[in-house]
């Protein structure tokens, strides 16, 4: 069988061998017509056209490959010898020598600095052809050197040609990756010492939808799914393709055909359901994303056909998935980074206003309280005025405490996301005395680590913008996670969207970033009959069609 790795380089070349035999056929056929009967060269063209078509249609590395191109230079060189003008049939030698050297530069592994297959063939020619010398016409003789020099030099020389473009082909197969394979090179190292990385537009849904939809463009193939490992020992599906929304396996434990295609890097074939949904016989197949010897996901694969997904498909999905495991790779690490340095640099800003402007506004407090406390008798408007800068600075430290809260506030790996948001809700429904209303969704299933990051800061922000901004007296939080789906949804009943502070409206657009980065949407709205609901929704298309949303706690 071909390699995998190597399908697009095939067709790439074996159409340019094509198209070098069959002009190469038709001359030496028309020039053998001309020179000599009919009868001596139409069944040396017609072994020569069977010997050909021999070597274009098996897999072009394939032992059977090799042997057709021997055939072929023998079989000019016979007609040569058995026919009474002997160079008719010699250009003809081109074409195997040159299709050998094509064949050199299929793969990265495979860059050869000369055509080795192609010299072989041209001594071979060449100590057949100088046998061959005795036995020709002294006449004709010198004629015969010459047309066989010209020949195993045209040869040689197209097979030098072909292994140059080869080289250049794959050079520039090489050259498009490079970038990537120092990108990965860096992030490597930056993921240990990474401190103040600025953002990019390394996107890993963004990367893992483009392989779904090549992928799911194979024939036969109903279902497919990128999956990358996540902190725990569950997966996360980064994308899928589905008419119908599939439940995924995401445990590699409960799953052989994950488990050995992540271990052993190599695909797995099978009538083992991938996704707990799929009822009846399926077939399936787990293809596992590798780069520089790690495995760095998996595309699972399913059909309804039984028979329909089979290893037959393997140089198809390699083709629909070559350079992704370096590209997914690639934004995995930086989306690591930029979450270590996003998380530290929060961090840092938290330690910086407990030590910094907090402790100087409660001292100022102190010294307001003191100042009250020495005033003389009588001084009410001086009181009065303490006592307004007293209630500023007291709104100020609750400001303070609230957005420190909200800085050190992260996704719990073991709780989820809709655990660190009602967390966040209760707390600031507590302090701010709103009263909350929790609806709360989420499966055993996880959305990649970056993405919960985001929908964490967007639901803090609504939450802040109605406690700030709208003075509500209720707070309404529904958390529907299922991935890929996930919907959060934030309501209050507040004066609405015409009373958002300058603030307020900085902090949706700030929201609206944050949704675009994560490729979700955001819909803000408003509530009757007064109010503003702020919703954002990841993969609609994926949404459950039924939901068991666990009725959540009513905080007063």
């Amino acid at each position: 069988m071909e390699d995998p790795s190597q399908s697009e380089g095939t067709r790439h070349w074996r159409s340019r061998a094509l198209w070098l035999r069959i002009p190469l056929l038709a001359l030496v056929t028309v020039l053998g017509l001309v020179i000599a009967p009919p009868v001596a060269v139409l069944p040396w063209a017609l072994v020569l056209a069977l010997a050909a078509s021999v070597s274009f249609l098996v897999q072009p590395r394939h032992r059977l490959a090799l042997l057709g191109r021997f055939a072929e230079v023998t079989v000019v060189l016979l007609a040569s010898w058995s026919t009474p003008e002997p160079g008719w049939v010699l250009p003809y030698l081109m074409a195997p020598m040159a299709a050998a050297a094509l064949t050199a530069n299929l793969g990265p592994q495979r860059i050869q600095k000369w055509p080795i297959e192609s010299i072989l063939l041209s001594v071979f020619a060449a100590a057949v052809l100088g046998a061959q010398v005795p036995y020709i016409i002294p006449a004709l003789r010198d004629e015969y050197l010459v047309a066989a020099a010209s020949a195993l030099a045209f040869a040689f020389v197209a097979a030098l040609v072909a292994s140059w473009l080869g080289h250049v082909h794959l050079s520039r197969s090489e050259d498009a990756e490079r970038p990537y394979e120092e990108a990965a090179a860096l992030l490597t190292q930056l993921r240990v010492v990474a401190r103040q990385l600025p953002g990019s537009t390394l996107d890993p849904g963004g990367i893992a939808s483009e392989i779904v939809d090549s992928v799911a463009e194979v024939e036969a193939v109903d279902r497919v799914a990128v999956l990358a490992a996540s902190s725990g020992r569950r997966m996360v599906v980064l994308a899928e393709h589905n008419p119908e929304r599939a439940d995924w396996e995401t445990s590699p434990q409960m799953n052989t055909m994950m488990a050995d295609a992540w271990a052993g890097q190599k695909p797995q074939t099978g009538q083992l359901p991938l996704s707990r949904s799929s009822s009846g016989a399926v077939s399936s197949m787990v293809y596992p994303l590798v780069a520089e010897g790690r495995t760095v996901a998996l595309v699972a694969l399913e059909s309804d056909e039984p028979a329909a997904v089979t290893p037959v498909l393997i140089p198809q999905i390699d083709d629909a998935t070559r350079g992704a495991g370096l590209r997914l790779e690639t934004a995995l690490l930086f989306e690591e980074v930029r979450s270590m340095a996003t998380t530290e640099e929060r961090q840092r800003l938290a330690r910086e206003i407990h030590d910094g402007i907090a402790q100087e506004l409660a001292m100022l407090g102190y010294g307001i309280d003191n100042a009250m406390s020495d005033l003389p008798e009588g001084a009410s408007e001086a009181s009065s005025q303490l006592e307004e800068l007293r209630s500023e600075v007291t709104r100020l430290v609750t400001e303070l405490r609230f957005s420190l809260f909200e800085l050190r506030s992260n996704v719990d790996r073991k709780g989820g996301l809709t655990s660190a948001i009602a967390d966040y809700a209760r707390a600031v429904g507590s302090s701010a005395g709103l009263r909350v209303h929790l609806s709360l969704d989420e499966g055993g299933a996880r959305l990649p680590a970056g993405t919960e990051a985001e929908l964490l800061r967007i639901a803090q922000e609504a939450v802040t913008n109605a406690r700030k901004h709208a003075r509500a007296q209720n707070l309404w939080v529904t958390c529907e996670v299922d991935p890929p789906y996930a919907r959060i949804e934030v309501t209050d009943d507040g004066q609405g969207l015409g009373g958002d502070a300058p603030e307020g409206r900085y902090g949706l657009a700030i929201m609206s970033e944050r949704a675009e980065r994560i490729r979700g949407s955001l819909e803000i709205r408003p509530r009757e009959p007064h109010g503003t609901t702020v919703a954002v929704v990841l993969n609609a298309s994926a949404r459950p069609g039924t939901g068991n949303a666990d009725a959540g706690a009513e905080i007063p």
